[in-house]
């Protein structure tokens, strides 16, 4: 657990004060009342009245709710300020985190019976925290502007909301980022004017079912668990990978002052179940913003369902054909935005079963779009995740598929599989990069400007927005020894090579991966020893996917043309590093065949493939990609010259490449 900042600032009562205090325990309400003894001594022209709520003060007993709205009549320029008792962690192991939450020892809000003890052991781990103070006057003004203010009850369930709120950012600023999570959705929602305007709109809608699928939808990160989950999720992959995910440290700083000025989405590569796990692993071990993540309704299954939504886990339907519930998931969208928490999804929509990135789809990103143009956020940056893996188990599942295989329903059962699949054997390492996010405002201009009256303007600038965060996930994603052995050993056509002939065969891979600056991980870098490549074929052998063969002078590697699957699995994980190359090969063959015109031929044939294949991969937009080719061309000197010369140039020219 983090140690607790102490830079806060206490309230000062000053004039005519209400001070809503929630407390729930005789050991809270003496800390209470030292503290407001201790603010009327220091301030005793200040005139103080107080209001004690129960702990969960979203809903107080009928009496509490008119003294409350008695109290909020009496003057408009009282101030109004929240308190509460702050459980300052006390930090346990993983291990012991569940025996704490029933004990009460070293939990955030200990049980009533312990809290004394606990105080007289250590008295610094509860205090008393205010939020910001605020005038009658302006707490009935917001009213105004933003809810249906129906009547004074309903005014001071809001003051009692916003009470809340300004408590729980003070706590945050306690806690850290790590522990932003959506308080309040449903009430806040329902009682928006902007929500309830849209609702009348729709046939036979009412608030109670909408109210029904917000509740649907809940989700939020507790405090427990934003240090109970993703010590769990490492524990689960940590049975077969390195415990260590691999990042990219000036990313991270990039993305920690990013998320500090807009809210984000996070867009990853999908290859595995684990990915739902890595990313709040991610976040929470870089003191960065918890995500709140779609997944699909087949994921709420047994008791996994509340845990899941108590970790951020939004569920969604698999048919979006109410218009009710497009409603209500839009405008929930809408207001996680505008209140700046960050979402996450898999850009590709489901796992890849082939290791190739799969297309965009556009569904949610339409309505964070809605959102941003509505004018909820002054920016929204997409930010790409890249995750990849050394290997995985689930290419065999895979290939069962690639085979007419059927999928396996998620369950208990399938749960406790797979987690127990983690640990067959070992993995390797984790990767994880977050290239520079996408700005929604670059992409679709000024809020309520005039794409969002324009949707074929929209689809087209939300197509461009997603192919451009794929394209910088590719981009980042280290090519790594898995991809390449795999690679390699599917052109030899099941022909065994040896150590050696593997390691020569790898030296000009290598050498082109290194020129186009193209990331690779440790265990591709390596492969410029024979050490190296030992190591890669023995960590891929027994049939994941490699076989070795003994019996000669020396073993010697091959892919059996059962783990054919398997192997391309890994090797599309790679190809994209090679194909700007492939494409200049192939249109300098083709160039060859011209009868005039050399060069301009070969340039036509690399835009003509590029345009053939830009919907099986992702490449670099049209000028960009033109610039990588004519970068590459130079290394080979007067590449041009000997283009349009001719036949006997373009050989040359294909000499030197290879």
């Amino acid at each position: 657990m983090k140690q607790v900042s102490e830079d806060f600032t206490s309230f000062s009562p000053t004039g005519d004060t209400l001070v809503l205090a929630a407390v729930a325990s005789p050991a809270e309400q003496e800390l209470l009342d030292d503290w407001l003894r201790q603010q009327r001594r220091d301030r005793p022209e200040a005139r103080v009245e107080v209001l004690l709520l129960p702990a969960h003060a979203e809903d107080p007993p009928a009496t509490v709710m008119a003294r409350l709205v008695e109290l909020l009549s009496a003057d408009p320029d009282r101030s109004v300020v929240p308190v509460r008792i702050f459980w300052v962690p006390g930090g346990l192991p993983t291990r012991s985190k569940v025996v704490s939450l029933i004990s009460g020892r070293d939990t955030y809000r200990p049980p009533e019976l312990l809290q004394r003890r606990i105080l007289r052991r250590d008295p610094a781990r509860a205090r008393v925290v205010a939020g910001e103070p605020a005038k009658v006057s302006e707490l009935r003004q917001q009213w105004n502007d933003t809810t249906v203010a129906e009547n004074p009850r309903e005014f001071a369930r809001f003051v009692i909301r916003r009470a809340i709120l300004a408590i729980e950012r003070v706590e945050l600023r306690l806690l850290g980022p790590e522990y932003k999570s959506p308080r309040l959705v449903k009430p806040e929602m329902l009682a928006s004017a902007r929500f309830r305007e849209g609702l009348e709109k729709i046939p036979g809608a009412t608030v109670e079912k909408a109210g029904e699928m917000l509740d649907e939808l809940s989700t939020g990160w507790s405090r427990f668990s934003v240090d109970l989950i993703p010590s769990l999720g490492r524990a689960i992959f940590s049975r077969g990978f390195d415990p260590n995910i691999d990042y990219d440290r000036d990313e991270i700083e990039a993305m920690r002052h990013a998320l500090e000025i807009h809210p984000a989405v996070l867009l990853f590569s999908h290859r595995s179940y684990l990915d739902g796990v890595i990313v709040p692993v991610a976040m929470q071990e870089n003191r960065l913003p918890p995500v709140h993540t779609f997944a699909g309704i087949n994921l709420s299954f047994g008791f996994m369902g509340p845990i899941f939504r108590h970790s951020g886990v939004i569920f969604l339907r698999r048919k979006l054909d109410d218009p009710l519930y497009k409603y209500v998931l839009r405008q929930f969208v809408g207001y996680i935005v505008e209140k700046r928490f960050n979402l996450n999804w898999s850009i590709e929509g489901t796992r890849s079963r082939t290791g190739k990135m799969l297309p965009p789809k556009l569904g949610l990103l339409s309505y964070v779009a809605d959102a941003y143009l509505d004018g909820r956020s002054e920016d929204i940056l997409l930010q790409p995740v890249s995750i990849s893996f050394d290997q995985l188990h689930e290419t065999a599942e895979y290939a069962e598929y690639a085979r007419g295989g059927e999928k396996t329903p998620e369950s208990v059962s399938w749960l406790y599989n797979f987690i127990k699949a983690q640990g067959e054997r070992n993995y390797g390492k984790i990767y994880v990069r977050f290239p520079e996010a996408v700005s929604m405002r670059q992409y679709l201009g000024e809020p309520n400007g005039p794409i969002a009256k324009d949707e074929d303007a929209k689809r087209l600038a939300m197509q461009k927005m997603a192919f451009e965060v794929a394209w910088r996930i590719v981009r980042v994603t280290p090519v790594n020894a898995t991809g390449l052995v795999s690679a390699l050993l599917l052109t030899a056509r099941g022909l065994a090579l040896t150590v050696g002939q593997l390691h020569h065969t790898f030296q000009d891979a290598l050498d082109y991966l290194e020129r186009k600056e193209i990331p690779m991980t440790n265990s591709a870098l390596r492969l410029r020893t024979p050490e190296g490549v030992r190591a890669a074929v023995d960590a891929l052998s027994g049939g994941h996917p490699v076989t070795r063969v003994d019996g000669g002078r020396e073993p010697v590697w091959r892919i059996a043309r059962d783990d054919e699957l398997q192997a391309a699995f890994y090797r599309n994980s790679v190809i994209y590093a090679f194909l700007e190359t492939s494409l200049i090969e192939l249109a300098l063959a083709h160039a060859a065949r011209a009868e005039s015109d050399w060069l301009a031929v070969f340039w036509t044939q690399v835009i003509r493939l590029r345009d053939l294949l830009k919907f099986e991969f992702y490449f670099a937009d049209s000028a960009t990609f033109r610039d990588n080719i004519a970068r590459e061309m130079s290394w080979v000197p007067d590449w041009e010259e000997k283009i349009a010369s001719g036949p006997d140039g373009i050989d040359a020219v294909l000499q030197t490449k290879r």
